[in-house]
């Protein structure tokens, strides 16, 4: 249990309106420890706060030259390969990406998280097709009656600054501004909800009816571990995850490609319009959308960008591909514990893929080399998860 630490988390935050010369509210707000705002603050993945431009608007001087092609193993299943999964064989690739400022529907983050990219090797692994569903986590609920953490109520002991009234169950919630906002705030568009969970995405008085095939969120890491091992799997290392979205590709922007937009078709579903105000929903969805909806890469996974984040089972730290360099890294499952620098004693791991909200106005971590993160005991109505499961195989040399 982690969720007390939040307290920490939000006197930074209060500390922040003292720069603008308001110490007193400052100290007033830090000694409330608003759950609410802890919660929004450690459980978005990406938040831009003026980011400077970088180094250079031209792939190869963002990083790209330093993508090798991919070895991939050749290998023969023992086994059926289960519903719903596809196999990944494996191999060698290099991990990360480049700096996209300045790029076509690059946005405005240098992604310094994601570099040095690194050459990696990872043994084949079953990966599920889809983000797991309304329906599948639904199945396993009833089956162990498990409940997550959004929707148990927060303790005095975890939060032993915060008023009785603050400790309630729920989750933050994406909920757009009436108007237009400055994007280096980004309270101007989250909020902590009564009631949201899985069950209830936008809150108490809603539901999941007819929502079967929709991506399950609201799961923080650990309720999706929970999932993970009662299915007989687990969560992907955060470069088992890559590996599979890159299809066997490397060095591409996208899992698709390097266009955002091959012939003009949407590959993903991100948001469209001005964000966060109004998402048009010109790739068919204003919103998140059910699995398989859009192409698949060519492994056959489908939702590898966009749509909701997924969870993945690596500690974050901003530095730790720094470690993986000089030789090839094989099998790496992360660093031992989490450090993030915007939020120092914050504990958070890795999540994958982009979502939904993701746009070239703000965060394009779409692009299959980037990273996000978040505090794993929380958990928003963008975030789900996807699962692996080793597999048993015969294998022949690593070819090209």
């Amino acid at each position: 249990m982690y969720r007390a630490s939040f307290y920490s988390l939000f006197v930074s935050a209060a500390l922040l309106i003292s720069c603008n010369g308001n110490n007193e509210e400052a100290k007033k707000a830090a000694a409330v420890a608003d759950i609410s705002t802890l919660k929004i603050e450690s459980a978005i993945s990406c938040t831009k706060m003026g980011v400077p431009v970088a180094d250079s608007a031209r792939y190869m001087q963002g990083g790209g030259g330093d993508f090798l092609p991919s070895a991939l193993n050749t290998i023969s299943v023992t086994i059926p390969v289960p519903e719903n999964m596809v196999l990944i064989p494996g191999g060698e690739y290099s991990m990360g990406g480049v700096n996209p400022v300045g790029m076509m529907d690059g946005g405005g983050e240098n992604m310094n998280d994601a570099r040095p990219v690194h050459r990696v090797y990872v043994d084949a692994f079953l990966m599920d097709a889809t983000e797991v569903t309304n329906a599948q986590y639904a199945a396993f609920v009833k089956a162990t009656g498990y409940k997550t953490v959004a929707e148990i109520t927060p303790t005095k002991e975890e939060f032993p600054e915060a008023p009785a009234e603050n400790l309630i169950a729920g989750s933050v919630v994406f909920t757009p501004p009436f108007e237009k906002v400055p994007l280096n705030d980004h309270f101007q568009w989250w909020t902590y909800q009564k009631g949201a969970s899985w069950r209830h995405p936008l809150g108490e008085n809603s539901n999941i009816n007819n929502m079967d095939d929709y991506p399950v969120v609201h799961i923080a890491w650990e309720d999706a571990v929970a999932y993970a091992k009662w299915a007989g799997k687990r969560l992907p290392t955060e470069a088992e995850w890559e590996f599979a979205a890159r299809g066997g590709e490397y060095g591409t922007l996208y899992a698709w490609g390097n266009l955002l937009k091959p012939d003009g078709k949407w590959m993903a579903n991100i948001y469209e319009g001005e964000f966060p105000v109004k998402d048009i929903g010109l790739d068919g969805y204003s919103g998140i959308a059910p699995v398989r909806k859009f192409p698949s890469n060519p492994y056959g996974l489908y939702d590898i960008a966009g749509n909701v984040w997924e969870w993945v089972s690596d500690w974050y730290r901003p530095d730790y591909y720094n470690k993986l360099t000089g030789s090839v890294a094989k099998n790496p499952k992360g660093p031992e514990d989490s450090y993030d620098p915007a939020e120092p004693g914050i504990p958070k791991k890795v999540q994958r893929g982009g979502s939904f909200l993701c746009t070239d106005q703000y965060c394009t971590r779409y692009m299959v080399g980037t990273r996000g993160k978040g505090e794993y005991r929380s958990a928003s109505n963008h975030v789900g998860f996807r699962c692996v499961k080793d597999v048993q195989v015969q294998k022949n040399l690593a070819s090209k």
